[in-house]
């Protein structure tokens, strides 16, 4: 018994050792907060969310096997009208938020493959210039996840 706890101990302290001594290879991407309202299957949805990069960066775009197509928009107010342009990437600034809100950018989900019920969630896929590929959890809510305390943190 005392030979196999030395053999793991052993083991365990290389792993340490090897783990300290490795340099990250890619730099952080935090998200938060979140969030997609109800819809119907068949119709289109949103995420919104806020993410941060800890390097300059470029989501360059973004899959999620709820929808048919993903899509990356931009709503601006053109005079009275509301106008929405479909983006073929969007830039990070180091350390700086980037927030996708209704009324700004967001994530367009076209065919709905499932429905998008209240307290249900689904997963998206961001893409990257310099980064792997990033999972993100959406919770399916009608309040914002900011104010409904409701936040995805991935890294």
């Amino acid at each position: 018994m005392k030979t196999v706890n030395r053999i793991w101990k052993f083991v365990l302290l290389i792993v340490i050792l090897l783990s300290s001594c490795t340099a990250p290879v890619t730099e952080g991407v935090e998200v938060r907060d979140a969030w997609a309202r109800p819809t119907a299957q068949g119709g289109n949805g949103t995420v919104y969310f806020v993410i941060r990069s800890s390097a300059a960066d470029e989501i360059i775009g973004v899959t999620s096997a709820a929808a048919e197509a993903v899509e990356m928009h931009e709503s601006t107010m053109n005079g009275d009208v509301m106008e929405m342009h479909q983006l073929e990437s969007i830039p990070l600034n180091a350390g700086e938020e980037v927030s996708f809100e209704p009324g700004g950018l967001h994530i367009m989900l076209i065919g709905l493959k499932q429905e998008l019920k209240t307290g249900g969630e689904f997963e998206i896929t961001l893409q990257f210039k310099n980064h792997e590929d990033l999972k993100v959890n959406v919770p399916v809510t009608d309040i914002p996840a900011a104010e409904n305390n409701h936040s995805a943190n991935n890294q």
